[in-house]
């Protein structure tokens, strides 16, 4: 069987790097807790290369190819294709634990764009973060208790750019009295799929950088 691939972003102005792209380092975390050997291939999105365009008519990654040569985009997909063709170790999330922390993304994009401190962006992430908190209370360590599932693989990256970014061009920071939150970050940032998987500090801040001052 021909070996997996994955396209992903590469970092802006360091086309040899691995990039800040929180879907794509989804879609590595999946294979990297499923053990299932792949191959990464770095696109650089500001210079897109022909090999990529010709598979990729959209131009967006991640892309994945199980080896079949079929080409797949969007991570909510990819993940859900490599969780059938590699069963084990499950990471199905139960469906009603499947959108925990999901509003927590567009909320903190929300926040940092924001150059209003009364538009009630910054309330709205509290919320979100102390709903995720009240669930790993109940049922943590992770969304669905011991064991690592899909829902956390796609919360941890986005959680890991609002931790940069929103310290670094709005000096804040997750309030301390959320603790299930810090013991959750702590524990996925450490796991070793993440730290192989996960962007630098200064790649992530770059990232954001242009929608920030846009």
């Amino acid at each position: 069987m021909a070996a997996v691939e994955v396209c992903v972003k590469a970092a802006a102005g360091n086309p040899d790097t691995l990039g800040d792209c929180p879907f794509s380092q989804r879609v590595l975390l999946t294979l990297e807790e499923k053990k299932v050997p792949y191959e990464v291939k770095l696109v650089d999105l500001g210079n897109k290369p022909e090999w990529f365009l010709n598979i990729s008519p959209e131009g967006k990654v991640p892309l994945f190819n199980g080896g079949d040569g079929k080409c797949i985009a969007d991570s909510d997909v990819i993940t859900q294709v490599i969780e059938e063709k590699f069963p084990t170790p499950s990471l199905v999330t139960p469906p009603e634990y499947a959108s925990v922390g999901s509003k927590i993304f567009p909320a903190f994009v929300k926040f940092l764009k924001s150059k209003d401190a009364s538009d009630g962006s910054e309330k709205a992430l509290l919320d979100e973060l102390q709903a995720l908190d009240d669930h790993l209370k109940a049922h943590g360590p992770y969304i669905n208790g011991e064991n690592v599932s899909a829902t956390d693989l796609s919360l941890g990256p986005k959680l890991f750019h609002l931790q940069i970014a929103l310290e670094h061009f709005k000096g804040w920071k997750i309030p301390e009295n959320l603790t299930n939150v810090h013991a959750y970050t702590k524990a996925l940032f450490s796991r070793e799929s993440f730290v192989k998987t996960k962007p630098s500090e200064e790649h992530v801040i770059a990232g954001w950088a242009p929608k920030v001052n846009a």
